[in-house]
Formats: structure tokens, sequence, C-alpha cells
């Protein structure tokens, strides 16, 4: 369905576990989902400023951005990366995302909200350092999986008709009141 219905670009059919000739996370079509990939492109937050979180007025300058193939994640904070993949959703499908178990193994979490009927973009990937210590994100390799769930009709309201606020985001998409 993903691959013939577009809404996967790049679309990767089987499961990758190597990439010249080194083992990486798997990326790739699993069992009853999709393993995503991310990007080299990450937003590693800092609090040189001592700013307040706010989702309503998220300022820009709390991150640093980095461009790399590994990325590390100080101590007890986060780091928001985007998907390789640029994923359209049909508007019967909803996708709920979830963060691999090789980094949940090692106290780093994958935050993603559901991906609604016809949203389309790239995901924006959070990824939470639980730990005491510094952890790696790796770029180009998997990072969480998406399920997909097909419902028997098309919805009635989709994320295009209410003009999600993220509908069509490129690159790492930060907070929008």
């Amino acid at each position: 369905m993903a691959e013939q219905e577009g809404m996967i670009d790049p679309f990767e059919p089987r499961q990758v576990r190597e990439a010249g000739g080194r083992r990486i996370i798997s990326y790739g079509t699993s069992s009853y989902g999709y393993d995503i990939r991310c990007a080299d492109e990450f937003k590693i937050f800092t609090n040189i400023n001592s700013a307040v979180v706010d989702p309503k007025a998220f300022d820009a300058d709390s991150f640093v951005d980095v461009q790399a193939d590994v990325c590390i994640i100080p101590p007890n904070s986060f780091a928001l990366a985007r998907t390789v993949e640029y994923l359209r959703i049909p508007r019967d499908v909803l996708t709920l995302c979830l963060g691999k178990s090789t980094y949940a193994r090692c106290g780093i979490i994958v935050n993603v909200t559901p991906l609604e009927p016809e949203w389309e973009g790239h995901v924006t990937l959070e990824f939470s350092n639980t730990t005491p210590l510094p952890a790696r994100i790796y770029a180009h390799e998997g990072v969480a999986q998406i399920l997909f769930f097909e419902s028997d009709e098309p919805c009635e309201v989709s994320y295009r008709d209410r003009q999600g606020k993220y509908q069509g985001q490129r690159g790492v998409t930060l907070p929008k009141p």
C-alpha cells in the first residue's frame, strides 16, 4: 500500500540492516509498519539563555543547529531532527509512531505525535536523553517505527481540510502557536 500510493519517499521495500559493510540500526519495511530514518539535520536544546520553554512562544535561540552523521545529546536534554522520508498519509489512514527498542534500551526516548489523515511532510522527531550521560543518535539509520491503521471509510475532516499548521513541513520544524 505505502509503495503503490506514494506514501513514503524514498521508500525502502525491505528491512535494511547493513550499509557500506557495517551494521546499522535497521530501517525500511517491517512486518506491520515502516522503520523511518533520521536525517543529518539536528537542533540540540541548550539553556545558555536561561529561557523558559513555552509552546506558545518557543525561543529558537534555545537550539544549536548541527549538521552531522552523529548527534550528541547532552545529559537530561533533547534534540529535534527530521526524517529522511517525506510522508503522504491517505485520507483513510492514521499512523502512530513509536521509538525503536534499540534507542529505548539506552534511555533515549523518541517522541512523535500521530500523523493524521491527509497530513504530509517530513516528520519532526524529538529525542529525549533521559540519562545522566551524553547520548548518541545516528543519522541515516532507523530511529522509529510507523504503524499504519486503515479505516473502512475516509475521515470526515482531514488534516488538510483543517489547514493544519504543520502541513507540508520540510526540515526540522519548531512548535507553532
